[in-house]
């Protein structure tokens, strides 16, 4: 729990200080990003449980 309210926080920081020097936020739009981001984690479960053992 720790780690996720760490991660939270410093997204706030780094969307504060990209919205305080008027920059565009460093993410993709809210929808595709997070489902982007889901992708790439199920792919990284998948390679553990799935292809691992099947090369071993």
């Amino acid at each position: 729990m720790q780690e996720i309210l760490l991660a939270l926080f410093a997204g706030v920081v780094v969307g504060l200080i990209f919205a305080f020097l008027k920059l565009p936020l460093p993410a993709p739009p809210v929808l595709s990003g997070i489902i982007g981001i889901f992708g790439v984690y199920l792919g990284g479960i998948v390679y553990q449980q799935f292809i691992i053992p099947l090369l071993s």
